[in-house]
């Protein structure tokens, strides 16, 4: 097992780490809106704070030498399903005609009051790093 840290994304707000890695599969840990810099959500709205989840999201794969294209699974947490419309727009538009397996579900809450919360499992195409 090896653990991934990107400086690139938010410090993880708990005892977790960004991603972890077992075989030729990395397990990326919930990404929110927040942004690195400030440790802080800075947007109010779902398309918003989506674009940020999956920038946060990004730079744990980068920083494993993967891409959204490396994604064979998604789990996407929204605090209200009114917001699927614009999550879904602003996801489609991320990942192109990439279509990773994905299941969203409603959460009661996620930290400091995000509306989405994105994690995925990525895989090594060829040899494991």
């Amino acid at each position: 097992m090896k653990v991934h840290f990107s400086k690139d994304a938010p410090k993880p707000i708990g005892p977790y780490s960004y991603a972890v890695q077992s075989g030729n599969l990395l397990y990326c840990s919930g990404q929110t809106p927040i942004k690195p810099e400030s440790m802080k959500i800075e947007i109010s709205d779902v398309k918003g704070q989506t674009h940020r989840v999956i920038k946060n999201l990004r730079a744990v794969l980068q920083e494993a030498g993967l891409t959204l294209n490396n994604i064979i699974k998604v789990n996407v947490f929204l605090t209200d399903m009114e917001n699927f419309s614009g999550m879904n727009e602003v996801y489609a538009l991320c990942f192109g005609d990439h279509r990773p397996a994905r299941s969203t579900v409603a959460v009661k809450g996620l930290p400091y009051d995000a509306l989405v919360e994105i994690e995925c499992i990525a895989e090594f195409k060829n040899d494991v790093k």
